[in-house]
C-alpha cells in the first residue's frame, strides 16, 4: 500500500512540475510576444520577427504569436517587387497565415491576408478563391465583396483593352465591340464574370449604403459590360447606367466629406 502510494504521490509531482514547467514556458511566450509587438509597433518588423518566432517555440499552440509573426512578413512584403527577398517575405507570411488557419480556420484577419497577398501579386484566381472563403466566414466584409467586383473588373478589362487595340478602336470611341465574332468569343468568356462582379459590388453596397469605392467599380463594370452587348440600344443602356453610379459616387463623396469638421479626416 505504502508502495503504491509513493508511486502515485511521484506521478503526481512530476505532473506537477510539468505543469509548472509549461506554464513557465508560456510566461516566457507572452513575454517575448510582448517585445516583439513593441518592436512591431516601432515598425521594426525584422526585430520583430525574431520575437515572435520565439515565442512559438516557446509555446507552438500560441495563435496570437502565429498571427503576428505572419503579419511581420507581410509588412517588409513590397507589392510589384520581384526579387527573391521580397518573393520569400510573402512566402514566409503566406505560410504562417495557413499555419494560423491550422488553429483556426474561420480567422479572418489570415483568410483576408492570404486574399491581400495573392491580389497584390496579381494572382488574381486565388485572389477570388480565398475572398470567397473569407465571405463564408464573415458574410458581411464589404471589403471582400469589393475585391472580388475589382478582380472582375481587372480581367475583363484587359481582355477588352486588346479586343480594342486590335479592332482600331480607341478607349474613348463608343461601342460596343464592332466585330460580332470579337464580341461573342469575348463575351462568352467574360459575360459571367462580369455579372457576378456587379452581384458582388452590390452586396458591399447592401453592407455599406455609402461605399463610393465600389459604387465607382459598378460604373466602370457596367461599362465593360456595354462593351460586350449586342445591339446600341443595349450599350447606351449600360452606358447610361455605368453614368448614374458616376453621379451617386461623386454625391456620395460630397455628403461623406460635409461631416468632416474642417481640418479633420474622411471616415
Amino acid at each position: 500500500m505504502n508502495r503504491t502510494w509513493r508511486t502515485l504521490t511521484a506521478v503526481v509531482a512530476i505532473a506537477v512540475i510539468a505543469l509548472l514547467a509549461a506554464g513557465c514556458e508560456k510566461l516566457k511566450a507572452r513575454d517575448q510576444l510582448n517585445k516583439g509587438v513593441q518592436a512591431y509597433r516601432g515598425a521594426r518588423y525584422p526585430e520583430a520577427v525574431e520575437f515572435f518566432k520565439r515565442a512559438i517555440e516557446l509555446d507552438p499552440t500560441f495563435p496570437t504569436a502565429r498571427l503576428y509573426l505572419a503579419t511581420a512578413y507581410m509588412m517588409q512584403y513590397i507589392p510589384g517587387a520581384e526579387s527573391p527577398e521580397n518573393l520569400q517575405m510573402a512566402q514566409a507570411a503566406h505560410d504562417n497565415f495557413l499555419k494560423a488557419l491550422e488553429q483556426s480556420p474561420n480567422d479572418t484577419v489570415a483568410l483576408a491576408s492570404i486574399a491581400s497577398l495573392f491580389f497584390n501579386q496579381k494572382k488574381f484566381d486565388e485572389a477570388q478563391e480565398w475572398n470567397r472563403r473569407l465571405i463564408q466566414a464573415d458574410p458581411r466584409n464589404k471589403e471582400a465583396f469589393y475585391t472580388l467586383g475589382v478582380i472582375a473588373w481587372t480581367k475583363a478589362f484587359q481582355v477588352n483593352a486588346e479586343a480594342r487595340a486590335k479592332l482600331g478602336m480607341r478607349p474613348e470611341d463608343p461601342g460596343p465591340l464592332k466585330d460580332k465574332k470579337v464580341r461573342e468569343d469575348i463575351k462568352a468568356k467574360q459575360w459571367d464574370q462580369i455579372e457576378q462582379g456587379i452581384k458582388d459590388l452590390e452586396k458591399a453596397l447592401e453592407i455599406d449604403r455609402e461605399y463610393d469605392e465600389a459604387m465607382a467599380y459598378l460604373n466602370l463594370l457596367f461599362r465593360q459590360r456595354a462593351d460586350l452587348q449586342d445591339t446600341a440600344d443595349g450599350y447606351k443602356k449600360d452606358t447610361e447606367t455605368a453614368d448614374t453610379w458616376i453621379e451617386r459616387t461623386l454625391e456620395t463623396k460630397k455628403i461623406k466629406a460635409a461631416r468632416v469638421p474642417t481640418g479633420g479626416i474622411a471616415q
